[in-house]
């Protein structure tokens, strides 16, 4: 009989492309993928990898035990799903990934309120990129992932993945206090193409987005400072050294000689929950959406 550990194993394998990304996904060291390949390669009686440079590859009968080790996995996810549903509690584990804003300014309510509700569930957040928490979330790594959206540009979302909306985000721009357009109720993007502009490092989906935003409204930024956090750029703006997009959630206390200014169309970040829709009826899920509806609520005041 197949080992579920081990087609686990190989289906890490597969969907991370390499023995060093299975093993970082599943949380074991590379020396323990191997082991376990070789194990289900003598069950099977066949080879299942093959050398590819430096690297391996699936052969063909790897590539078809694959295709089952996933349905057999996401059919043991359902029954998983089913027994929890059935028993009607909330308790066990359950892993939660979020953008740098959200986990400062929504999970803190969502988490306090689920101990509240369930103590005998024990949830695990970390920090994390929208793209690479969703593909975290596909892999199994997490359960589940707090991620955005731009009202112009959607997150590219796998098949397989159901999603609830949180909220919507509003974003302002700021500027320093003795900026030409602070004392505006309202700006234009165009209104900043002679600006420096403080923006996220390159390759995060909101600075992908701010690229994308300005450049389809003829301006070419010119970035001057690259500050991940949303209090460090503030911080540059107080010194007059730029301005940058500040979307209002998680953003805190705005520096003394910082203004923040609504755009006359106003930008938007999608704000909302992605888990496996194999996991759905698992009551934890459910519970952490609903605590998480229920602070977005709360921010969206």
């Amino acid at each position: 009989m197949l080992n579920l550990e081990r087609l686990r194993t190989l289906d890490a394998l597969a969907r991370h492309g390499s023995v060093s990304g299975a093993a970082e996904g599943l949380h074991v060291t590379t020396s323990a993928v191997s082991q376990q390949m070789a194990k289900l390669e003598r069950e099977v009686g066949q080879p299942l990898l093959a050398k590819n440079g430096r690297g391996v590859r699936l052969t063909d009968a790897g590539r078809l035990l694959a295709d089952h080790a996933a349905r057999i996995l996401s059919q043991v996810e359902r029954a998983q799903s089913d027994i929890e549903a059935q028993r009607g509690r909330v308790v066990g584990d359950l892993s939660v990934a979020a953008f740098p804003t959200a986990a400062r300014g929504l999970l803190p309510t969502a988490l306090a309120a689920l101990r509240e509700e369930h103590p005998q569930l024990r949830v695990q957040m970390r920090e994390m990129e929208p793209d690479d928490s969703v593909r975290a979330v596909v892999r199994g790594d997490f359960d589940l992932a707090v991620v955005l959206d731009w009202y112009n540009k959607p997150l590219s979302m796998p098949e397989g993945l159901a999603k609830q909306e949180l909220l919507h985000d509003p974003a302002d721009v700021a500027m320093h206090i003795d900026h030409p357009l602070a004392g505006r109720t309202a700006v234009d993007l165009e209104e900043f193409a002679d600006d420096d502009w403080v923006t996220w490092a390159e390759g995060e989906f909101c600075h992908e987005w701010l690229m994308f935003t300005l450049r389809g409204k003829g301006v070419e930024p010119r970035i001057a400072h690259v500050a991940e956090e949303h209090a460090t750029q503030l911080a540059l703006i107080a010194e007059g050294l730029g301005v940058c997009v500040a979307p209002r959630l998680g953003r805190g206390p705005v520096p003394d000689r910082v203004r923040v200014v609504p755009v006359r169309h106003a930008m938007r970040r999608h704000v909302y929950a992605v888990w496996r829709a194999d996991a759905d009826r698992r009551p934890s899920i459910r519970a952490a959406v609903d605590a998480l509806c229920a602070a977005g609520a709360i921010v969206a005041g």
